[in-house]
């Protein structure tokens, strides 16, 4: 849940930054600015070097979480509401099941897939309701964001129990860096000057959503099991909902809270079903 607090104002923060910053910039840059703090870190604890084949899972962690849902979500801020992406996001505990029970062999009951479909329903008539019966394209960003975030998390959370959560977030991070620098500084900012307010989101994405969040969040994910602690997310959209209202002004509709307190329904009682592991 400390995780998923840290999570919720990635979108507001997100929101706020492509105001003014290129949202390539944002998306990858971020990933630049954490990896600072990833080197600072394994360096300081002298992390080991992961072996051959965990090279290649924290390069499916790193094309997940570093690069995919950052730019994804960072394009579709640019034309959607901060309350409406935190709501869209809420199917992403449904794609972090299913890649649980793809990859790490977890086994949800019945009962837990009937309840993430329910949740990911009630997301999708929103979507529909907000676009006047239609998906945007900016939605279409959000689904391949979805889609990244829940394999970097799935694969993330098998290699936390050989690496720990901070080394597994720090290695994904440092291995990205070859590949964002290029893309990264073409998208620099021009001659006009950022406001202070698009670069303090830009500092907390990078920060806080990038980096600190993924460590108490991959630790979640190991003891508790992917497909039932990714369920936590859904509660995500609750709190974007009012971070969006209280940092940007977005207006809290009554159809949207109650979207978002129906999934949140959905989270209590998926807790309660059963997963084998």
């Amino acid at each position: 849940m400390v995780a998923v607090a840290i999570f919720s104002l990635t979108l507001p923060a997100t929101r706020v930054a492509v105001a003014d910053l290129d949202p390539v910039f944002v998306g990858l840059g971020r990933g630049l600015v954490a990896a600072l703090f990833a080197l600072g870190y394994l360096f300081a604890s002298r992390a080991p070097l992961p072996a051959r084949r965990e090279w290649r899972q924290l390069a499916f962690v790193a094309a997940g979480v570093v690069v995919g849902f950052p730019l994804f979500s960072a394009l579709a801020m640019r034309d959607l509401p901060a309350t409406h992406g935190g709501v869209m996001l809420a199917v992403l505990p449904l794609a972090t099941a299913m890649a649980g029970a793809a990859y790490a062999r977890e086994r949800p009951s019945t009962t837990f897939w009937l309840l993430s479909v329910a949740g990911a329903s009630a997301v999708a008539a929103f979507a529909l309701r907000e676009g006047g019966g239609q998906l945007q394209s900016a939605d279409f960003l959000l689904v391949a964001a979805v889609v990244c975030a829940a394999t970097g998390y799935a694969v993330g959370a098998r290699l936390t129990a050989r690496l720990g959560g901070v080394a597994v977030i720090s290695w994904a991070l440092v291995l990205t860096v070859p590949l964002l620098v290029i893309p990264v500084a073409l998208a620099w900012p021009d001659t006009a000057t950022p406001s202070v307010e698009a670069w303090i989101g830009f500092a907390y994405v990078s920060l806080a959503s990038q980096f600190l969040g993924f460590i108490p969040w991959y630790r979640g994910l190991a003891l508790g099991g992917i497909a039932r602690v990714s369920q936590l997310q859904l509660a995500q959209p609750f709190l974007t909902i009012f971070a969006s209202a209280w940092l940007l002004g977005e207006g809290l509709d009554p159809v949207t809270i109650g979207f978002a307190v129906l999934v949140v329904i959905f989270v209590a009682l998926s807790q309660r079903a059963f997963v084998q592991r």
